[in-house]
């Protein structure tokens, strides 16, 4: 049962993930054209996503405790000044990633 049980879940849920991706093509392709609505959310989104992830990644950061959230702001510091420079969102949150861990895991025992 477990080995067909399993490539059943995964045939699932590729297709419901193409369903979701092939979507808005069906809805919005062609010559008609994309709703103002849908044009605003997709300029707003992404900024408001990545604030509630940073708000998600400092909330329990406690500032009154060793160590002091130094690790965490040391981290955000070298995301926002990698980003600003290389303007590569994806090598930022890695980099950012790997000095937060460098960080907690050899630094701030």
């Amino acid at each position: 049962m477990g080995y067909h049980h399993s490539i059943g879940i995964i045939v699932v849920v590729a297709l419901v993930t193409m369903g979701l991706r092939f979507l808005p093509f069906f809805l919005f392709g062609g010559k008609r054209k994309t709703p103002d609505i849908i044009g605003y959310l997709g300029k707003v989104l992404p900024y408001a996503i990545m604030a509630m992830l940073v708000i998600y990644c400092f909330k329990l950061v406690s500032f009154t405790a060793a160590p002091y959230g130094i690790p965490e702001m040391i981290a955000g510091v070298s995301v926002i000044i990698l980003h600003l420079w290389k303007k590569n969102t994806l090598l930022s949150i890695v980099v950012g990633t790997i000095v937060y861990m460098v960080l907690i895991q050899f630094v701030f025992l």
